[in-house]
């Protein structure tokens, strides 16, 4: 049968319907979270290049389930703000993304100088949960996640 879908193209078109659909998926996030602000400074995450398409990623887990992996870089390798931005960005995709998903979220690699401990710290939901409980962190979270027009 694998011969038979194989030479038909079908096996290789499945591929490429799925590889699509991820693609599709990854702009979907990439949507939500360009629009984010810098703790600091007036520009999006995207017009500072700390996100891009590229730094999306999506995979299947099952039907309608999907595992969204976001590599950010920080501005500078010794970004103080590279946790809060992390905390951001969990915090958008949670509120905005209408489709069942786990989230993982890492400083790319070699773009800061503690990118292991802050990797550790926006992926635990605890730590996420208690920092959104500290009502000056919520609200520096809620003015960069909320758009200008809301």
């Amino acid at each position: 049968m694998r011969q038979v879908l194989q030479v038909s193209g079908l096996r290789d078109g499945r591929n490429v319907l799925t590889r699509t659909k991820m693609e599709d998926k990854a702009l979907e996030v990439y949507d939500v979270i360009r629009t984010i602000r810098d703790p600091e400074k007036p520009n999006t995450l995207e017009e500072l290049d700390v996100v891009s398409e590229k730094c999306v990623e999506v995979q299947e887990l099952g039907e309608d389930e999907f595992l969204i992996v976001i590599k950010f870089s920080p501005t500078v390798p010794h970004c103080s703000l590279a946790t809060l931005i992390g905390l951001c960005l969990q915090v958008k995709l949670q509120r905005s993304l209408p489709f069942k998903h786990k989230l993982e979220i890492y400083i790319s690699e070699g773009t800061h100088s503690t990118e292991e401990d802050i990797n550790k710290q926006i992926n635990d939901k605890e730590r996420v949960a208690a920092a959104m409980e500290n009502p000056n962190l919520r609200e520096i979270v809620e003015q960069c996640v909320t758009e200008p027009d809301d």
